[in-house]
């Protein structure tokens, strides 16, 4: 419960609604309230000190997005991840990142490629130190850098409430050593193909690395199943 009102900060410059929805959303997406567990409003209410009014208006949100279910006389349970909920979500992710990435090498200038290049030298070095923490970091600036340079606030946006639900996914999958490896390698490509402006590459090159990273976390939702028999 700690965590949970560390992202429900009361300090921030929104209503009161919003803060609660968005610390609850974030709470849910990283796993701090698991999966299957029940949301208490009269307890969320006490811990948090602020009427149950906000709470519920948050959690009906919450609810409509798909990340939670409604149990009549039970209330509101935390949803469990599904396969299909992975597969809509990367099949929505390789469509805006591969427009996104076309837009951004077609605007791209010299300055933007040398600073891509140095994020990528500085996520190696990070690498060789074995910093995981701040190499998934790295990864995150390297998208964002794409989202900023193709100039389309619209996609960004779509991008970052998508990307909220990847957060989980990402994390998984970019702390097996393995994985984290070659993303790192695929975002190189990345850059070379923005830097020679090859569409037909990139496009290829994107769907690559998101389903070998969707391939990853199917695998991973897989075993825990296998685990819950």
């Amino acid at each position: 419960m700690d965590k949970v009102v560390e992202f429900v900060d009361l300090r921030e410059n929104m209503p009161l609604n919003q803060i609660v929805y968005k610390g609850l959303r974030t709470s849910i997406i990283k796993g701090i309230i698991p999966v299957g567990e029940r949301i208490n409003e009269k307890k969320y209410s006490i811990e948090l000190n602020v009427s149950r009014t906000p709470i519920r208006e948050a959690l009906y949100r919450i609810y409509e997005e798909g990340l939670i279910d409604y149990i009549p006389n039970s209330g509101f349970i935390v949803k469990k991840t599904t396969i299909a909920d992975v597969e809509e979500i990367y099949k929505i992710r390789i469509a805006l990142d591969t427009l996104a990435s076309i837009n951004a090498m077609n605007l791209m200038t010299d300055e933007d490629f040398k600073d891509m290049k140095e994020l990528l030298e500085l996520t190696e070095k990070l690498e060789e130190e074995g910093q995981v923490s701040e190499v998934i970091k790295k990864f995150s600036d390297f998208n964002n850098m794409i989202y900023t340079y193709c100039d389309m606030p619209r996609l960004k946006m779509i991008i970052h409430n998508l990307r909220d639900y990847l957060a989980r996914f990402r994390d998984i999958s970019l702390l097996d050593d393995n994985r984290r490896r070659k993303a790192l390698d695929e975002h190189k490509l990345i850059y070379y193909c923005l830097r020679d402006k090859d569409v037909s590459e990139i496009t290829n090159l994107i769907k690559k690395h998101l389903d070998y990273s969707k391939k990853f976390i199917i695998e991973k939702i897989k075993a825990q199943e296998d685990l819950e028999q």
